[in-house]
C-alpha cells in the first residue's frame, strides 16, 4: 500500500468476500485487443515463445503524480522507449485510486481486463485468491531478470506465503522519524535511537502554551492507525493474524497499540486536535510549519513537507526506534514494505510481452528513473536512490525496507483486517484526545470488538 500525501486518498482492498465471489466467474476471454502476431524483430520471452515485436499489450497504471496527466507525462516516454527496445506497444490506461478497485473487481469478474497492472500491495493474498493472475513461478522469474534483483522485503508483499506470488514490487516505500533539526539542536538532543528516548526527547520539545508539541500524528486516519497497530505490535511480539485467523487480543497487539495511543494520552506530547486529522497532509503540514518537533510518515512526506515551506535542510530522518530492551518475542521493525506491486492477468493472451515489459519496469535503469518522478524507493537492489538528493535520507530509508521493514499479514483477510482495527483505534485515541486513561482493558474491549467483525480463519 502506498500512503499518498498530497497525490490521492489512501487505497484500500473491497471486502474479500466480494473478490471470492468474482473468482468464481472469472472467464477465459482475451484482456488485450493487441495483435498476437509475432514477426522477426523483436525478443522472444516466456509463456508465448516467439517474437513479441509487433505486439500491443494493455497497462492499467495506478495514479502517481499530482494528477493523472502528470503520470502520463511521465510514463509515455519510457513506453516508447520500451517499443523501441522490443516493437511491443503499450497501451497506458492511467486510474485514479478512487476508481482503481472497481475496475479490477470488474476485470477479475469478467475476464476483461489489461494484460498488466498496478496492484497496492497490501492486496496481493486478495487478489491472488481469485485465481485471476498470473503466478511468478521459477520461469517467470527467469523472464523476468530473476527473484534476487528484487529487494527482499518488497518481494515477500507478492503474495500468499507458500505459494508462488502473483505480483512484483515495482514502487517502493517506509516509514521514517521525520525530525525538526532546529528544535533538536535548540535543546541539545541527537535523533533518538529508543522509544523512550523519542518519548523523552518529545516531552522535552513540547511547549503547547506556544500551540508546539513534541509529534504530530494523523489521529482519525484509521489507515495510519492500523500500521502504527502493526508497527509497534510487532515491536513487543504480536501478531495480527495466526495463518488467516485473526489475532488481534493477544498481549504484543495491545501493548503496540498501547504504545501509539499514549503519545497523545499519557505522555500528551501531541496536539489533541490531532485526533480530528485524517486526510493525509494535516500532520506532515503541522510538522512543516513548526507545530510539531516530529512526525512519522512514510518517504513521499519529502513533497508534502517541502510544499508547505519546510526547506528539505530543516529536517532530518531516522528510523522509528523500538523500546529498549525489546519486550519478550520483540523485533526491530520500524516499518513495514509499502508500495506499489505489478502483476499479469492471467486472461493475457501476451505473456512473453508482459513478462518482458515487467522486465522493463523493474530494471535498476528504469527504477532510477520512475523513482525520482513518483518519489519511491527503489525496489531493485541496483538501482540507485534517485527519489531525493540528500543521501544520508536515502540511505536511512534503503536500511529501514532493507532491514526493518516486515510485510502486512500476508492473508486474504488484511482488507478487512485495515477497517476493523484502524476503525476501532478511533475511538481509543478520541478518548485519549479528551484527557480520558486509555487502560489495555479498554484497548482489549475494542479489538475484541473488531476482531467479530472478521471472516473464520
Amino acid at each position: 500500500m502506498r500512503t499518498r500525501l498530497t497525490r490521492s486518498t489512501r487505497i484500500t482492498l473491497g471486502t474479500v468476500g466480494l473478490l471470492a465471489a468474482v473468482a468464481m466467474s472469472v472467464t477465459a476471454c482475451s484482456s488485450s485487443g493487441g495483435s498476437t502476431s509475432p514477426n522477426s524483430k523483436g525478443n522472444s520471452g516466456g509463456g508465448g515463445g516467439g517474437s513479441i515485436s509487433g505486439q500491443t499489450i494493455t497497462y492499467w497504471a495506478s495514479n502517481q503524480a499530482p494528477t493523472i496527466a502528470g503520470d502520463v507525462k511521465a510514463l509515455t516516454p519510457e513506453l516508447a522507449k520500451f517499443k523501441q527496445q522490443t516493437g511491443v506497444t503499450v497501451k497506458l490506461q492511467v486510474i485514479g485510486w478512487a476508481d482503481l478497485q472497481n475496475k479490477i473487481l470488474a476485470a477479475v469478474s469478467s475476464g476483461q481486463g489489461p494484460d498488466v497492472l498496478n496492484i497496492g500491495n497490501t492486496w496481493a493474498p486478495s487478489l491472488q485468491a481469485t485465481g485471476a493472475f498470473r503466478p511468478f513461478d521459477a520461469q517467470a522469474f527467469d523472464a523476468i531478470g530473476g527473484k534476487s534483483q528484487f529487494v527482499p522485503s518488497a518481494l515477500a508483499t507478492g503474495g500468499a506465503p507458500g505459494q508462488a506470488p502473483t505480483s512484483v514490487p515495482l514502487y517502493g516505500l517506509a516509514y521514517g522519524l521525520y525530525y525538526n533539526k532546529a528544535m533538536f539542536k535548540a535543546k541539545g538532543l541527537q535523533p533518538p535511537t529508543t522509544w523512550q528516548q523519542l518519548v523523552s526527547d518529545a516531552k522535552a520539545l513540547n511547549d503547547p502554551s506556544k500551540g508546539v508539541y513534541g509529534m504530530a500524528l494523523e489521529g482519525g486516519s484509521y489507515t495510519e492507525s492500523v500500521h502504527f497497530a502493526f508497527i509497534f505490535g510487532q515491536q513487543h511480539g504480536g501478531n495480527l493474524f495466526d495463518g488467516d485467523k485473526a489475532t488481534f487480543t493477544n498481549p504484543g497487539v495491545l501493548a503496540g497499540i498501547k504504545q501509539y495511543v499514549d503519545l497523545m494520552g499519557t505522555d500528551k506530547v501531541v496536539n489533541p486536535s490531532d485526533a480530528q486529522y485524517s486526510q493525509g497532509p494535516e500532520a506532515v503540514t503541522a510538522f512543516a510549519k513548526g507545530k510539531a518537533a516530529m512526525v512519522m510518515n512514510q518517504n513521499n512526506a519529502d513533497v508534502a513537507i517541502e510544499q508547505a515551506g519546510m526547506p528539505h535542510s530543516d529536517f532530518g530522518v531516522a528510523a522509528i526506534p523500538v523500546p529498549n530492551p525489546l519486550p519478550a518475542g520483540g523485533k526491530d521493525i520500524a516499518s513495514f514494505p509499502a508500495g506499489i506491486n505489478l502483476s499479469i492477468f492471467k486472461n493475457s493472451k501476451h505473456t512473453a510481452a508482459d513478462e518482458a515489459f515487467v522486465k522493463f519496469m523493474t530494471s535498476a535503469a528504469e527504477q532510477e528513473i520512475l523513482d525520482k518522478e513518483f518519489t519511491a524507493l527503489p525496489i531493485n537492489t541496483a538501482a540507485k536512490a534517485t527519489w531525493t538528493d540528500d543521501a544520508a535520507e536515502a540511505k536511512t530509508f534503503a536500511n529501514i525496507l532493507a532491514t526493518k521493514a516486515a510485510p502486512l499479514p500476508l492473508t486474504k483477510n488484511e482488507a478487512t483486517m485495515e477497517t476493523a482495527v484502524g476503525k476501532a483505534m478511533g475511538p481509543l485515541i478520541a478518548k485519549a484526545a479528551t484527557g480520558g486513561d486509555v487502560s489495555l482493558g479498554d484497548i482489549k474491549s475494542a479489538m475484541q470488538q473488531a476482531q467479530g467483525q472478521m471472516p473464520p480463519g
